[in-house]
């Protein structure tokens, strides 16, 4: 199952991936980075799966979103008739849940479910037994009832059903999780609770405000990000998923079940300028909890609830999605310096009170404070925005941002009437400006580079004109965009830095795929450049690149074509959102 052939259902607390076979295969309960339950995505069926499709069938005839909703419906059409399957989890009440229901629309449908559960990423084989009827799977703190009125019959540690469904029938499914050391939750009434969920979803969306030409992508982008937010919290996940590989086979797979601070601020301005900011006025209580203490200690991300300690681990038991190795749970990028975040954060919180986010006195208390140990360190070496483990180095869009924060800080005094010490931001602003200029610029090429003294290209150096550190018709930045077209481009897409053999920057063995937000970045500053015609046409290009339920993955391999990294990507999404607004 390629990764662009799954399609994402939740209910702001988990997620599952339901492939287009009609088998969910990957599902963490109760949170995002809770242990899987089931892991088929990254390892085999022998790792937990749950298929629901017409029988003797291996793909649907369609599949797609009922509108303005995260409710997925999934059409099969046989020689006999046709049903569909609603898949879709409910804003959670007490217990998670996930509802399957099998719909007759034509003549009668042959169906076959086939259930497989394993507890901790595959390792578990629960007990099971049958209660009234109703399934029930235990495995040490983790406990699951199935309701249905269809028998699963056990066998090869797999429980399997066939029944036939007419036109006008539903035959529901739900799956509850709950810890196993608590009683048995209340069920659930399936059919309610999908008119709840629809209904949830479309007066949500009815609060957008971007009418533009791409409202659809824009849409479906937006209830993507939304459908990654941790509800009880406000954090934003970057991803569902873990070690969907950058590169098949390789070894660039990492975690992102996990909130970073610069995916989220940048999830939160995207928000904002659609018309959330209730979403916004939630992050940043989420973002003044976990980011309380030293300023010093402020981490690159952080659980869904705060937590600080996410210590990375590798499954051997687990196979990886195509042979990709290792899976891993974590991420020691918790422990880096990277210094744009400052940057993304103040920039958010900026933009969020000048689309309407109520002011608050400790969140400017916190964030001078935090501006503070960015006045003593942003001349210090990082790992910057593409979290390298390789050295440290002074990366220009580290300092970039670092003048974005001093930037933002001033205008906040300026524009919204704040008090701080202006004169010095101001100062501090000009000082950055002038050593990036000085530093991060190659006269003899005529473009920015990745790094102080460093002759490679950075797709993140197309951000100099969109965060307003120069102007589009700047020179300098002119020059940049032509030598990023020039040398980062492959088959219309851009990558992130140059991966030759040589090349030591990130550490890593290995290529990867385009990194999508770079293309979208380079829309932007063509339009901005004056170019519009080229920015809408590669803007198109990539919504052409989203799969058959608008999403999309962190990169894509222009050779394979193929979609790669964790999936639905956050980072992707927004700036989807954020280059239709800035076509407008």
């Amino acid at each position: 199952m390629r990764i662009e052939d799954y399609a994402l259902i939740g209910d702001m607390q988990s997620a599952a991936l339901v492939g287009g076979d009609g088998s969910i295969d990957w599902l963490c309960l109760p949170r995002f980075d809770s242990p899987a339950c089931f892991a088929r995505l990254v390892g085999d069926e022998s790792n937990g799966f749950w298929r629901l499709a017409a029988a003797n069938a291996d793909r649907p005839a369609s599949r797609a979103y009922a509108e303005n909703t995260l409710v997925l419906e999934t059409v099969w059409t046989t020689p006999t008739g046709t049903a569909k399957v609603v898949d879709f989890m409910p804003p959670r009440h007490a217990s998670p849940d996930v509802v399957r229901i099998v719909e007759g629309l034509s003549g009668t449908v042959e169906m076959e479910a086939e259930i497989r559960i394993r507890f901790d990423y595959g390792r578990i084989v629960p007990w099971v037994r049958r209660t009234d009827g109703h399934m029930h799977a235990v495995g040490g703190p983790d406990s699951v009832w199935i309701h249905s009125g269809v028998p699963l019959k056990g066998g090869d540690f797999r429980h399997k059903g066939r029944f036939t469904v007419a036109a006008g029938e539903r035959v529901p499914f739900v799956f509850t999780w709950h810890p196993s050391h608590q009683p048995q939750p209340d069920p659930i009434d399936p059919l309610e609770q999908l008119d709840q969920t629809s209904a949830m979803w479309r007066e949500w969306v009815a609060r957008c405000g971007y009418a533009g030409p791409w409202r659809d992508a824009v849409v479906r982008s937006l209830i993507t990000l939304k459908a990654l937010t941790y509800g009880p919290t406000g954090g934003i996940v970057a991803a569902p998923t873990t070690s969907l590989p950058e590169d098949l086979g390789g070894v660039r797979n990492w975690d992102y079940r996990f909130c970073w601070l610069r995916d989220a601020a940048m999830t939160l301005d995207a928000l904002t300028s659609s018309g959330y900011v209730e979403e916004a006025d939630a992050w940043r209580t989420w973002l003044l909890r976990v980011i309380a203490g030293r300023p010093e200690d402020l981490q690159v991300l952080y659980g869904v609830a705060g937590e600080r300690r996410l210590p990375e681990l590798t499954l051997d038991w687990l196979s990886g999605y195509e042979e990709s190795r290792p899976v891993r749970i974590g991420n020691s990028a918790a422990g880096q310096l990277q210094l744009d975040i400052y940057g993304e954060v103040v920039n958010a919180l900026y933009q969020a009170r000048k689309h309407g986010m109520p002011p608050n006195d400790h969140a400017w208390a916190m964030i001078r404070k935090v501006m503070e140990f960015l006045e003593h360190n942003w001349d210090q070496p990082d790992e910057g925005l593409w979290e390298v483990r390789g050295p440290r180095r002074h990366f220009v869009h580290s300092k970039v941002m670092a003048w974005v924060a001093a930037d933002r800080m001033v205008r906040v005094v300026e524009e919204l009437g704040r008090t701080g010490p202006v004169e010095r931001w101001r100062t501090l602003r000009e000082r950055i400006h002038a050593e990036v200029c000085e530093k991060g610029f190659d006269p003899e090429r005529g473009t920015f580079t990745q790094s102080y003294g460093s002759r490679e290209l950075d797709a993140s150096l197309l951000l100099i004109p969109i965060v307003g550190f120069l102007p589009a018709d700047d020179p300098r930045v002119i020059g940049t965009v032509n030598a990023i077209e020039r040398e980062l481009m492959t088959d219309g897409l851009v990558l992130r830095y140059p991966l030759a053999e040589d090349n030591t920057v990130d550490g890593l063995p290995g290529g990867e795929g385009a990194f999508l937000a770079c293309s979208f970045w380079l829309a932007q500053a063509r339009a901005m450049m004056g170019r519009r015609e080229e920015a809408v046409e590669l803007f198109e290009h990539l919504l052409s690149l989203t799969n058959d339920v608008g999403l999309l993955a962190e990169e894509y391999d222009p050779h394979l074509g193929r979609q790669l990294g964790n999936f639905p990507q956050a980072f992707s999404h927004i700036h989807l959102i954020r280059t239709a607004l800035s076509l407008c």
